[in-house]
């Protein structure tokens, strides 16, 4: 099975999109949808940006016909949706479209080969794509063979705990579940890679399962973790079982304690050079992960560097390099600080 990474396809969609329509499928909470979004990011004003949930739309949503009482003919009006009144080329996606009504399908076809809406043409230079789940998922995803063969259909790769971490740290995901991710990197292993006929993570389509790991699950623990002490211990596990299951939940709660045995942050900056390092690995990556979050001044990652310089593992002290000239965040800082070069100069043997 041929597959591309999400970046790769941020760039292939409007590459090939105004003539070709990319249908994308991956499993569930592997980030589809939020292609329309990064394709904005990349494209601008230029275009218009149209978000179609496929599976709740009917007729009346896309195109209706009215009668025109002058020319006693009936006439194609488009729905609102698709932003007609404005002359920009439109971005179109068409999400979840294999859970589309079939009568839907039939009519987002002409929109897929010829880009009309019912009998109206939309802009020269308008893109459209669409996304579904896999066939063998096992929630409802299913096409007509010559729909099929007009459009092309693109397996994403379902991002690992390596390509997720940085991303997440782009986007406000709590610095404690990306260092759970760190430790825990099969949480993100795909159903159909080899050998994962046992991990508890994920989502298995041969077992009846509603809460499971995905990128999307992470993501929204976000929430629960950063306000624990509010929730309390029971009603934290509760959440975190609700949203990302119950094997997930009981292993991150075991994670998080362990941050009772963390130094304040504040208090490293004061001391780093004595300040005692926590021996529990786990307890060190949670810093490494925090600090990406909180240093905002050379000063401060100077400090904090000497500090992580003390760090017995090389390996620990990689991650918290890889994570700051990962981050949009906090690249720049890394790229300026003298202590940050000096150790890449020193380790350049781990890249």
């Amino acid at each position: 099975m041929y597959t591309v990474t999400i970046e790769e396809l941020r760039k292939a969609i409007p590459t090939i999109g105004t003539e070709l329509t990319p249908i994308i499928q991956s499993e569930p909470g592997c980030g589809k949808t939020s292609l329309l979004k990064l394709i904005e990011e990349d494209l601008g004003d230029k275009y218009d940006y149209i978000y179609v949930d496929c599976p709740v739309k009917d007729m009346s949503d896309i195109a209706m016909t009215i009668p025109n009482h002058a020319t006693k003919t009936l006439e194609s009006y488009v729905g609102s949706l698709f932003k007609m009144e404005s002359p920009k080329p439109k971005v179109i996606l068409l999400d979840e479209f294999m859970k589309s009504p079939k009568l839907l399908q039939v009519i987002f076809t002409r929109l897929m080969l010829e880009r009309h809406v019912g009998d109206t043409p939309l802009p020269e230079g308008s893109i459209v794509f669409g996304t579904s789940n896999n066939q063998s998922d096992g929630v409802g995803d299913t096409m007509l063979a010559h729909a099929g063969n007009r459009v092309c259909i693109m397996q994403m790769e379902k991002p690992n705990a390596d390509a997720w971490i940085p991303w997440a740290g782009n986007n406000g995901v709590s610095a404690l579940i990306r260092a759970w991710v760190h430790m825990f990197p099969r949480s993100l292993n795909s159903y159909l890679d080899d050998g994962q006929e046992d991990n508890p993570y994920i989502f298995q389509p041969k077992k009846p399962q509603l809460s499971f790991v995905t990128p999307r699950s992470l993501a929204k623990a976000s929430i629960i973790v950063e306000n624990r002490d509010i929730l309390g211990e029971n009603a934290t596990l509760s959440a975190l079982a609700g949203t990302i299951g119950v094997s997930a939940s009981g292993d991150m709660s075991a994670f998080l304690s362990l941050e009772k045995q963390l130094p304040r942050f504040d208090d490293i900056l004061k001391n780093p050079e004595k300040i005692d390092i926590p021996e529990e690995i786990s307890a060190q990556l949670m810093l490494m992960f925090q600090a990406t979050d909180r240093l905002k001044t050379q000063d401060e990652l100077t400090k904090f560097m000497s500090f992580t310089n003390r760090i017995p593992s090389s390996e620990m002290q990689a991650v918290f390099f890889t994570m700051m000239v990962r981050s949009k965040n906090s690249r720049g800082l890394a790229r300026n600080n003298m202590q940050i070069a000096k150790w890449a100069t020193d380790n350049h043997e781990l890249f």
